[in-house]
């Protein structure tokens, strides 16, 4: 018996460790399972359990309770019955997550949008697209390789997809979505989320002679020491010295910007340079969330801050479904947050094909296309600006020329000029870049080879 009782509390010791171990976690796993909830529940139209089952069963999330109240649009999540927290939806705006004594204006400013009917064909209009089939594929060998990675633990699959869809000279010859998807399913991007943001500065540059290589003069704090020699480029290209931890399994800047902060842009505002510009490469979210706080800088007014992304180029483009999500504050999540269809998210990645040109304007300068496909100095040819690069031969069945947006659990828009082709790949894959990529490099490379 007083072995058994010695057992016991040894076990008891154990668990409540392991709680006290996770406890701070807690709020970050409500925050999470909370924020995706109201988003996939109210802007996705996917149902509770659907999301509790897929979206929101990570390793840890899977352990958070969360409901949904239809009427107040908002999503409460805990874990354990504790660390409650919640997120509220907001037309527009899409979902945010909320404190105990967050004040949420009754009446709140969301985009103008401009959903005028383009009388083109898909991918250039909202006509249904041509069906053009090219001498030069073998879509046999096309279709096997899409339907595979629909196919649970094929050899020559991606685990849990759920879209893709391939253009070829700007036609669909390869289009497949999961049991319960189609074309008007939203999806979201996650961190492709910053390609779309710093599609706002190529466009400025544009039009207004933005100088992304001049010194960031819009946050007075930065004045005061080396941060003031930071530019716009810097931040573009994830290479400004400023401190930041992006790391999603531990209590960092990245978990505490995305899931307790209700400015997502103050704190890293606030980071200390540690190194000077140009010599180390730090992905970091949080600079993606400073330009957007950037952003908002150049305009008078908050109204034309929210109406810019769409104006300039989301709505032209037709890209009607898209929503970039804010913080309560009403900063664009540059970082993390935005959700459309697959057939829209694959217009993003043809404007930049056709180097900024869409419906014979150009909407981007070649040269901005250009910049953002060029290495930045520390990175070994891996990042240009706000998007991913293969020149180094990362992935090797994969042309050089290839650049990318990427998103976390697999959501990935791959541009191949040197091909005439984009691939946009949707999913809820738990795997990190180094054991993404080996399954993506095969299929895109045996797309690749069956076009000459």
């Amino acid at each position: 018996m007083k072995y058994l009782k010695m057992i016991g509390i040894s076990l008891f010791i154990i668990v409540l460790a392991i709680f006290a171990l996770n406890y701070p976690k807690f709020k970050l796993i409500s925050g999470f399972a909370a924020k995706n909830m109201a988003s996939s529940y109210f802007l996705a139209h996917r149902d509770v359990a659907y999301t509790n089952n897929t979206d929101n069963y990570g390793p840890l999330t899977k352990i958070a309770s969360t409901k949904v109240d239809s009427l107040q649009k908002i999503a409460t999540s805990n874990v354990l019955g504790m660390s409650e927290k919640k997120a509220i939806y907001r037309p527009g705006l899409g979902a945010t997550l909320i404190n105990k004594n967050t004040i949420v204006p009754k009446n709140h400013l969301a985009p103008h949008r401009d959903f005028t009917t383009i009388n083109r064909t898909y991918p250039y209009g909202n006509l249904a697209p041509e069906h053009t089939k090219f001498n030069n594929i073998d879509y046999h060998k096309l279709d096997s390789i899409v339907n595979n990675c629909f196919i649970e633990n094929h050899p020559d699959g991606i685990k849990k997809t759920r879209s893709i869809l391939v253009l070829y000279k700007g036609q669909i010859i390869a289009e497949k979505y999961a049991d319960g998807f189609n074309k008007h399913s939203l999806l979201q991007g996650w961190s492709m989320t910053k390609s779309l943001l710093t599609t706002c500065f190529g466009v400025l540059e544009k039009e207004n002679n933005f100088d992304i290589n001049a010194p960031i003069t819009a946050f007075p704090e930065w004045e005061q020491d080396s941060r003031k020699n930071i530019t716009t480029s810097h931040l573009l290209r994830m290479e400004s010295g400023l401190e930041w931890e992006e790391n999603y399994k531990k209590i960092c800047d990245v978990t505490k910007m995305l899931f307790e902060d209700e400015d997502c842009t103050l704190r890293p505002i606030d980071k200390p340079q540690i190194a000077p510009a140009e010599t180390i490469f730090n992905y970091a979210s949080g600079t993606s969330n400073i330009l957007a706080a950037l952003l908002r800088q150049q305009f008078n007014t908050h109204q034309e801050y929210l109406d810019y992304p769409y104006k300039s180029f989301i709505d032209k483009i037709g890209m009607h479904s898209m929503t970039i999500e804010t913080d309560i504050k009403g900063n664009y999540v540059a970082s993390s947050y935005s959700w459309a269809t697959t057939r829209d998210w694959a217009k993003f990645g043809q404007l930049f094909l056709n180097n900024g040109i869409w419906n014979e304007e150009q909407i981007l300068s070649k040269n901005w296309v250009n910049y953002i496909r060029t290495p930045n100095k520390s990175a070994h040819g891996e990042y240009g600006g706000q998007w991913w690069l293969n020149q180094e031969n990362y992935m090797p069945n994969v042309p050089k020329d290839c650049f990318y947006a990427d998103g976390f659990q697999g959501q990935r828009i791959f541009v191949i000029p040197s091909k005439d082709l984009v691939v946009v790949r949707f999913g809820v894959t738990q795997l990190g870049r180094v054991g993404f990529y080996p399954l993506f490099d095969n299929l895109l490379g045996t797309i690749c080879k069956s076009i000459q």
